[in-house]
Formats: structure tokens, sequence, C-alpha cells
């Protein structure tokens, strides 16, 4: 019989088979996603550190 370790195995590679289809889209929504996050980051630091003409007293 299998291990742990071997069944772990044999489903990693089934799985990667099966997404190699959908691995391109996968990754650009991920960059896309991460893209994102660092704008908003960027944004909200940017609005912290310079507060507007109605937020100064």
């Amino acid at each position: 019989m299998f291990g742990l370790s071997e069944l772990a195995l044999i489903l990693l590679v089934v799985v990667v088979i099966l997404a190699v289809k959908k691995l391109p889209e996968l990754t650009r929504s991920a960059g896309r996603a991460t893209r994102i996050l660092k704008s908003e980051k960027r944004a909200l630091k940017n609005d912290h550190e310079d507060p507007g003409p109605a937020q100064r007293h």
C-alpha cells in the first residue's frame, strides 16, 4: 500500500496536471490583485502622511 506522503505526492501531480490550463489565468489574477493592494496601500499611506486642508488644524 501507499503511505501518506506517496498519496499526497500523487494527488499533487494530478492537481497540477488538471490545473495546467488554469495556471496562467490564476497567475494573472494574483498579479492583478497584488498591484491593486499595493496601490491601495500607497494611497492610504499618502492620505495619512498628507492630510487634506479640511483635516489640518
